[in-house]
């Protein structure tokens, strides 16, 4: 298993930066979570670069390549907190399909985003089923003629108001554990959506609403049942994989910011980044730093490779960046001194991108059960 970049994906690694660098400063950054700038600028120039068709199989029109590639351009995007649909369509709605959907499936719903930018995210969790645990979905899925009729709600969906398609997670009505389990491709527009306040203003969160949603039989991905849930297991390990990375590129940047402050702030004369106190603070961020990268980008290749160790993988790369943002939030403000309190620094919007990443797709607490179960313990 080889854990240095390709040549390609230093390239692409160099390319994500550069642009977004350029298109997407915290300016642009705090317009979108301050004012309601529009996102479309964004997404555009990542539709064009070939981004969302990166892990897109090439039968359908996407790039056909791996889960490594993905998280090299999703940690650029959580060094800048990009907003948009990115992440929930590339690394949510795209494994879903590619899991579960026929060869002609895969072709209808991805080769859109693959080529025409299309949005799309995942609708799993419930107020009592985590996004961890499809086999104990609640929502209702009644067979009527050509069409399924939905019932029930879904919690927290991420981006659900900038997608295009939802794959909705549900059961067939009368079945039970992984019996049953189905996941329908839903246009947005045939729900009902209600925004969820978030700490973090540069990603939406929105309660999903199916009473009565009427869903064609050819939106239907695969079979439900025991298949189903394995295919969308699989799908949640690239999820978490990804969000994991995602918030190690954030807290690089709060490493960064703060050391370039600790080495500028100056006290009894001398910048407070020469006092032993200090320098330990950032040995210990540093390494937590390391770690949760070396865990994401491992879980990463585990999933590219299909290696066997892929769940575990996953669930270690969230641990390990939950334990790296406990330490970022605390000394990233405290570091900083009053300056890290104020709304016109930037660093609260790093805190807050964090925080609220490390509930989502399972908090650390749930993937250290996760990971206890998986090794029998």
């Amino acid at each position: 298993m080889e854990l240095e970049f390709s040549e390609e994906q230093e390239e692409l690694q160099r390319g994500a930066r550069a642009m977004l660098t350029r298109e997407c400063p915290m300016s642009f950054v705090r317009s979108v979570a301050e004012d309601g700038a529009p996102w479309d600028g964004l997404w555009q120039q990542m539709v064009e670069l070939g981004w969302p068709a990166l892990t897109v199989p090439e039968g359908a029109g996407g790039l056909g390549l791996g889960t490594v590639e993905l998280a090299v351009v999703v940690e650029e995007l959580g060094r800048v907190m990009a907003p948009g649909p990115f992440l929930t369509t590339a690394a949510q709605f795209v494994p879903v399909v590619r899991q579960l959907g026929t060869p002609e499936q895969q072709d209808r719903f991805l080769l859109p985003i693959a080529t025409g930018g299309r949005t799309g995210t995942l609708a799993l969790a419930e107020p009592s089923c985590s996004a961890l645990a499809p086999s104990v979905v609640g929502a209702t899925a009644t067979r009527d003629g050509d069409v399924y009729v939905l019932d029930g709600e879904k919690r927290p969906v991420i981006e659900a108001d900038r997608a295009d398609d939802i794959v909705v997670v549900a059961r067939i009505a009368g079945t039970s554990g992984e019996d049953g389990v189905a996941a329908f491709v839903v246009p947005r527009d045939n729900l009902t959506l209600t925004p969820i306040t978030s700490a973090d203003a540069t990603r939406r969160i929105a309660a999903v609403a199916l009473d009565g949603t009427h869903v064609a039989a050819d939106r239907l991905l695969g079979e439900p049942g025991p298949p189903t849930v394995r295919g969308l297991r699989r799908a949640i390990e690239e999820a978490v994989t990804a969000l994991a990375t995602e918030m190690v590129g954030t807290c690089q940047t709060i490493f960064d910011v703060t050391l370039d402050y600790a080495k500028q702030r100056e006290q009894f004369g001398v910048p407070i980044g020469s006092f032993q106190a200090i320098k330990h603070k950032f040995a210990d961020m540093l390494i937590l730093l390391e770690k949760a990268r070396a865990s994401a980008y491992f879980a990463a290749l585990t999933i590219a490779e299909d290696d066997e160790r892929r769940a575990l993988a996953a669930a270690s790369a969230k641990v390990a960046a939950g334990d790296c943002i406990q330490r970022m939030e605390k000394e990233g403000i405290q570091i900083h001194g009053g300056i890290g309190f104020t709304w016109e620094h930037d660093m609260h919007l790093y805190v807050r991108r964090i925080t609220a990443g490390s509930l989502l797709l399972g908090t650390a607490a749930e993937h250290r059960e996760r990971i206890a179960a998986l090794l029998g313990l």
